[in-house]
């Protein structure tokens, strides 16, 4: 389970992404975070990833306390979100594979089983057949896809998502979303960040919406 509260995110220069936010995402949920640009969605991921610690209130992730953790202990929190970013993050010397097996060399997978593991995160989005291509070489939804295989190689139980149809035509759009609804159908807790409708509207999600950092309903 994610908890917040009375959470405030403060930045240098005094600017407030959150305001006294309180919310909580079941296990198991597929919760959108809605809003204007600039509301606080994507801090509001930051938070729950550890990402960005909160100035004020309680963050709890499985019962463990986010906003003060040990900087040590931040990488085991970690291992059970996958995380997709608005710009993907994809390393552009490295193919495919190579991409998507970072997080397993990071925790230390066996060989093995780590290989084993892209390979079937790589057939779940699709892109088994384009293990040696480089991420500049796919278009903007196979890159998307990519991500979405890199985010769940490890098989995590939170997978946080911040605008994953932002700059894809419809067709893209209509298949990255039924990906997250399978993740989510198979017991994977989903937070998607969004301003996309009509994906709104497909998924029929529980939805947080935000309004000058603060939960309006």
């Amino acid at each position: 389970m994610i908890s917040f509260s009375n959470v405030t995110k403060r930045y240098h220069g005094g600017h407030e992404a959150l305001k006294a936010v309180s919310l909580e995402v079941q296990p198991g949920e597929m919760v959108f975070i809605t809003g204007h640009s600039g509301a606080g969605k994507s801090t509001l991921l930051k938070l729950m990833a550890a990402i960005e610690r909160p100035t004020a209130g309680t963050v709890l992730v499985n019962g463990q306390n986010a906003g003060s953790l040990r900087a040590s202990a931040v990488p085991f929190m970690r291992r059970n979100f996958g995380l997709m970013f608005q710009d993907h993050k994809l390393l552009y010397d490295r193919n495919v594979y190579q991409n998507v097996m970072l997080p397993l060399d990071i925790i230390g997978y066996d060989a093995a089983d780590a290989a084993r593991r892209v390979r079937a995160a790589l057939d779940k989005v699709g892109l088994l057949g384009k293990e040696k291509a480089m991420p500049v070489t796919l278009s903007g939804g196979e890159q998307q896809r990519l991500a979405i295989a890199r985010a769940i190689v490890h098989r995590p139980s939170i997978l946080l998502a911040d605008e994953p149809t932002a700059n894809l035509d419809s067709a893209y759009a209509v298949e990255l979303g039924e990906l997250l609804r399978s993740f989510n159908q198979v017991g994977v807790t989903v937070v998607i960040a969004t301003h996309d409708e009509q994906l709104q509207a497909r998924l029929q999600p529980r939805c947080i919406v935000l309004a000058q950092g603060r939960v309006v309903t």
